[in-house]
């Protein structure tokens, strides 16, 4: 974590006011939640739109903050407190994020994406860990507030840092990109979330190349090279920039030549340097392969061995509640993929699902995916018109827009194997009742509707 004298913070961050009775105390680490804090940290307090943070400045300081800044125009400051004056709380965050930054060594990868962002993210810091002290984003930390808290946090000696770049309008990852100054940028893939902020895929792809704004001069992108929208606008945009790209198919840098989905991970051969080597991830899942070939392609950039590489992917462990395998208290196997969803992350999914054998029943339960702009409707029933009746034997709705996914389903599906549910107290029920030993069962939603609560109670 950063640790300055308040001086240099005050210096990083542009203070104001005059300090010199206290700009020789230290600061160790940084938190905007009064809740969190920890000897010797900075307070940073924000102006919500609820709450304002400059109400608890006291109360962080006796709780243990060493100072804390304090916006000028919030009216009432404490007099008697060490505290750095600032025009704005949020930018002077950023700020003194971006200081540190520049005064760190450490190489950075940058990851950004409709889907898939968090999973790479753990894939990429698993690989770079077998050479290099890593410190990657935690959790969703990856948006103006999350990134510079997650820079403040690591400590002077850490060599490499996987930071996760989430948007959610333009600008946004080109501001994340330019705080983070990446030398190696990812973008994941380009999906369907954030149509309704920014109405079309296209807008999605060129928010998600925001990325190679703030990327080093003689860095490198890696991107999904099945992607027209990325393809064509790297070829015709960018054509001085360090690509590689990733994908299923042979137009890419690195494409897997064979897939073999076995019960709890998942085996690829790819061809590299001449030569065909076969990989294996603890996690389930195509998609997932794909994440792990953008994976490959930076930890080799940053010149880790293939040795490495394999040691590394064997140690992943990802983030809950994606693609996560777990059992239920009668013996299922249950797939919590609860923490997000989106038409391609969802079919995405379902593929891993009737790809599966060796199960008595292979279950969906499907929550609405919110975001989707005008077009939700017709995209959760085109979802409901691609699942295989003769690959999946249940499917299970919750929601009102989900409802189209069985809507979509039961052009093949007979009626007693599509229920749509409005109540999740009545969908647990009936999952409780009617699943198995043997069964394996996919939980996918976006993150509003909480269906990780049908696979607690599953378990339970």
């Amino acid at each position: 974590m950063i640790k300055r004298t308040l001086k240099q913070v005050q210096e990083m961050a542009a203070g104001l006011n005059d300090i010199t009775s206290f700009q020789s105390m230290g600061i160790q680490g940084v938190t905007i939640d009064s809740r969190t804090v920890t000897e010797g940290c900075l307070f940073i307090p924000l102006k919500g739109g609820q709450v304002d943070g400059h109400q608890y400045v006291k109360q962080a300081l006796a709780d243990g903050a060493a100072a804390s800044f304090w916006q000028k125009d919030v009216p009432n400051p404490p007099t008697d407190l060490p505290l750095i004056f600032v025009e704005n709380t949020e930018k002077a965050l950023q700020e003194l994020a971006r200081s540190y930054r520049t005064q760190l060594n450490i190489k950075v990868v940058g990851i950004t994406g409709s889907n898939g962002k968090t999973t790479t993210k753990d894939m990429t810091a698993a690989l770079l860990a077998t050479t290099y002290k890593v410190h990657k984003t935690s959790g969703n930390f990856n948006n103006h507030l999350g990134l510079p808290l997650t820079v403040l946090s690591m400590e002077e000696d850490t060599e490499a840092a996987v930071l996760e770049m989430g948007m959610s309008s333009r600008g946004e990852i080109e501001f994340l990109s330019k705080m983070a100054k990446p030398e190696v940028a990812i973008i994941t893939n380009i999906g369907e979330s954030h149509l309704l902020d920014l109405g079309s895929r296209e807008e999605i792809a060129n928010a998600k190349l925001e990325i190679v704004e703030g990327l080093a001069k003689e860095g490198v992108l890696i991107y999904h090279g099945d992607e027209p929208l990325l393809r064509n606008r790297i070829k015709k945009d960018f054509l001085d920039l360090n690509v590689l790209s990733f994908g299923r198919t042979e137009q890419n840098d690195l494409f897997p030549q064979l897939i073999t989905q076995g019960a709890d991970s998942t085996s690829f051969t790819i061809a590299c340097d001449g030569t065909e080597a076969e990989y294996e991830i603890p996690v389930l899942g195509h998609h997932n392969v794909l994440n792990a070939l953008a994976a490959i392609l930076a930890a080799k950039k940053l010149g880790v061995g293939d040795s490495s590489i394999r040691k590394g992917l064997s140690a992943i462990q990802l983030t809950n509640m994606r693609m996560e395998l777990v059992e239920g208290a009668k013996g299922q196997k249950i797939i919590n993929d609860a923490y997000n969803a989106s038409p391609t992350s969802v079919k995405a999914a379902i593929e891993l699902i009737e790809g599966l054998s060796g199960f008595e029943n292979k279950i969906l339960v499907l929550g609405d995916m919110l975001e989707l702009g005008p077009q939700e409707k017709d995209f959760h029933l085109k979802i409901g018109e691609l699942i295989s009746s003769e690959r999946i034997d249940k499917i299970f709705t919750y929601g009102p827009l989900a409802e189209f996914i069985a809507q979509g389903a039961s052009k093949a599906f007979s009626s007693e194997r599509v229920q749509a549910f409005h109540d999740k107290q009545k969908l647990i029920a009936e999952l409780k009742s009617t699943t198995q030993a043997n069964d394996i069962i996919l939980v996918k939603a976006s993150r509003g509707m909480k269906l990780e609560e049908v696979v607690q109670a599953l378990q339970k």
